[in-house]
């Protein structure tokens, strides 16, 4: 019977720590911080229902950007207070403040800052005025083409692979953006992989890609009540969609039936397809205007503004890797940034036809 008495009350005890370990919370406050490098803010570690003495420690995850002070605080039971922490920025880059406590009597999963350390607020607001100028570009470089077949009857000299690898690009494009922004679980696996990342979607990619659709859309409808001549979609572009169908279905198939793919992975093989369309969609348009010796037809507005938001776009990156000290974004990992370049080299290229080669 001692036994019996002796164990429950351990058994008790046990569990009464369980439930105050359980209630104990330690939190940074807000998950974002912007700063000006050689400015210093102030962080709060709010402590709730701490039950035992714990030793709270900040570090960063990369090095040679922040200093904390300080770095360790003693917390002694019991608290239900705020430790002010200062940051202050000493060169620009992106970095995240952790949390970490010992004994770890909670979890501190989500107790940390996003950081951005700038050079310039001036500059910050000038590639935001960058990004919404070539934003308006790109969503109305669609609409000289539209005006173009309009006034004359006639989509001839418009190529068809074009406007096919067009839709199938910004659907994989639309899928992806509104997939990772609307979907929770999809949401859920991402910040699992990423767990102090922010989804790279954003309203305007949203709008962009939709807008991009019905663009498409409506010059494809063009298509089939204005003069056409003999064009139609060629076997090659249809092998290629048939490729990209295939390999997006079967993915999906064995996400659905196994766990060897995430829908997480499934949207970004999405987008896989579109950055390979935008590498080759230009290519069928540029051999119809040289087979032709001709560019009627296809609008030259369209392509001002497809280069102007080309362009813009490369500025902005230049001027954050700049601001951010963040260059790895371009030479570490050009895909962005060359898909850019490459879609300007073809708008140069079919401003050259249409002004010099086919006048």
């Amino acid at each position: 019977m001692g036994r019996s008495a002796t164990f429950s009350k351990l058994f008790c005890a046990s569990i009464l720590i369980a439930f105050s370990a359980a209630e104990t919370s330690f939190s940074l406050g807000s998950q974002d911080l912007d700063i000006l490098v050689g400015e210093t803010k102030v962080i709060n570690l709010q402590v709730t229902d701490l039950t035992q003495r714990v030793n709270a420690s900040v570090q960063t995850r990369h090095s040679g950007i922040l200093e904390l002070n300080p770095k360790s605080i003693i917390i002694n039971p019991p608290a239900n207070d705020i430790y002010p922490i200062e940051v202050t920025s000493i060169e620009a880059g992106y970095t995240t403040i952790l949390l970490s406590i010992d004994p770890a009597i909670a979890d501190v999963y989500d107790a940390f800052i996003r950081v951005t350390s700038l050079h310039s607020i001036e500059l910050y607001h000038f590639s935001e005025v960058i990004g919404w100028i070539y934003f308006v570009a790109w969503s109305v470089s669609f609409y000289p083409q539209i005006y173009e077949n309009w006034k004359r009857k006639s989509v001839v000299g418009l190529n068809f692979d074009f406007l096919a690898l067009n839709i199938i690009g910004f659907t994989m494009y639309s899928i992806f953006n509104c997939g990772l922004f609307w979907i929770p679980s999809i949401q859920d696996e991402y910040f699992e992989k990423n767990p102090t990342g922010m989804i790279p979607v954003l309203t305007q990619d949203i709008f962009f890609g939709l807008h991009a659709m019905f663009a498409t859309v409506v010059t494809i409808t063009q298509c089939f009540f204005y003069e056409r001549a003999n064009q139609r979609v060629s076997w090659t572009a249809r092998g290629i969609i048939l490729v990209f169908a295939l390999f997006l279905l079967i993915s999906t198939i064995v996400a659905a039936a196994t766990d060897k793919l995430t829908w997480l992975d499934i949207l970004y093989f999405c987008s896989y397809v579109k950055l390979a369309i935008t590498l080759i969609k230009y290519i069928p348009q540029a051999y119809m205007n040289y087979k032709r010796k001709s560019t009627v037809g296809w609008s030259i507005g369209n392509i001002f503004l497809d280069f102007t938001g080309g362009a813009l776009s490369m500025m902005q990156m230049m001027v954050n890797a700049h601001n951010y000290n963040d260059w790895q974004s371009i030479f570490g990992d050009p895909t962005k940034f060359g898909l850019g370049l490459f879609s300007v080299v073809f708008d140069i290229f079919f401003i050259f036809q249409h002004y010099v080669l086919y006048r």
